[in-house]
């Protein structure tokens, strides 16, 4: 499911706000009332917003991520834009770990033609993928599977992912809060990413807008940690500057 920019700045309008009313977000967005409630019809429908008695809020939490079906709903073309950048930086021949999620999920069916890729990952949905390219070995950790997006947490994964040391580490994550820490909110997915990017010599972050000023509870890392991010729209304030500061490579898939 694609959303067009205006439902996709109707969410982040409610990042910000917390809730609001159909005619707070058609002033906001100098849209008609039918516009926004046509928009706020589509999105509930998909789990990506909740309505009440006189407006709209987001129905995420900081201790409960979206379903695993809602997130591939969410901006699922920005996340696609962002995987055919990853793509082509992502030299052939070369050790990478992927980690759950799914903008990690879209740049494995972006490189189901790279050449000569040995994959290490904790989600069986890239694995699954990824396992369609012949030129791919694909290695999977030990691990607790989560049923409901078959991502692999505990501490078998972490210590299966200490055994190796990669070239480069492609992570998703569910918040980047202004202050500049990466958040997720599985605290055993978030022992499982950070052994993997302690055993990786690059890590590139790949997260789309929807990312930014998204609380989560459990810190993963901090954008010092990482050399490269990947996203679909230039980043909102303050993140050039903490960007710059961190020294951070930004590539926006526009």
């Amino acid at each position: 499911m694609h959303h067009n920019p205006r439902q996709l700045r109707l969410l982040e309008e409610l990042r910000r706000s917390h809730n609001a009313s159909v005619e707070q977000l058609a002033d906001t967005l100098g849209v008609t009332l039918q516009t926004v409630r046509r928009d706020v019809q589509r999105l509930a429908e998909q789990g990506l917003l909740t309505r009440f008695h006189g407006g709209v809020r987001l129905p995420g939490s900081t201790v409960e991520n979206l379903a695993h079906q809602q997130r591939e709903a969410l901006n699922a073309e920005g996340k696609a834009r962002i995987a055919l950048a990853v793509a082509a930086q992502l030299p052939h021949g070369c050790s990478l770990i992927l980690n759950i999620g799914t903008t990690t999920e879209a740049i494995a069916r972006a490189l189901l033609q790279h050449r000569g890729l040995r994959v290490i990952t904790n989600n069986l949905n890239v694995a699954a993928i990824l396992s369609g390219n012949p030129d791919c070995e694909v290695i999977v950790t030990g691990g607790v599977v989560r049923a409901r997006d078959r991502g692999i947490v505990g501490e078998a994964a972490v210590d299966f992912i200490r055994q190796f040391r990669v070239d480069i580490a492609l992570i998703g994550i569910s918040g980047i809060e202004p202050d500049g820490t990466l958040r997720d909110f599985d605290y055993r997915e978030v022992k499982v990413a950070q052994t993997i990017i302690e055993h990786a010599r690059e890590v590139w972050l790949a997260a789309d807008q929807s990312k930014f000023n998204r609380p989560a509870m459990v810190q993963l890392a901090t954008l010092a940690q990482i050399d490269r991010l990947f996203t679909d729209a230039a980043p909102p304030e303050p993140f050039p500057a903490l960007l710059q500061e961190a020294q951070v490579q930004c590539t926006i898939a526009s």
